[in-house]
């Protein structure tokens, strides 16, 4: 199964819907694509909802912290929504639980980013 990826706008925040496993080759590559468009569009507060995401691997890791540095870079926040059991447990395993600002309710994780 491969990933799909929704982009939608909440209260000047980019709210990316992904769902599918984030996997070496196309799904990684899909997600570094919309967050690099998004960020070439000057798009720097980034949601990622990974609710319907069932399944990541090391790339899919990789790929997450490399979209969180890239939007930081950009002066940008990325922050990571409704994890799945299997994906909070692989963050903690990681030590990257700490790195990510994640959520679990959608209106405080847009609250959240700091409005300029």
């Amino acid at each position: 199964m491969s990933m799909k990826i929704s982009t939608r706008q909440v209260d000047g925040v980019t709210v990316l819907d992904l769902s599918g496993r984030i996997t070496l080759g196309e799904g990684s590559v899909q997600l570094r694509n919309a967050v690099r468009e998004l960020l070439g569009k000057g798009s720097k507060d980034i949601l990622l909802n990974l609710a319907d995401v069932n399944y990541i691997d090391s790339s899919g890791i990789g790929e997450l912290v490399s979209a969180f540095t890239a939007a930081r870079n950009q002066g940008g926040e990325l922050k990571l929504l409704k994890l799945t059991k299997k994906v909070h447990d692989l963050l903690q395993i990681t030590k990257l639980y700490t790195v990510f600002d994640i959520k679990d309710d959608e209106a405080q994780a847009i609250a959240a980013f700091s409005k300029a």
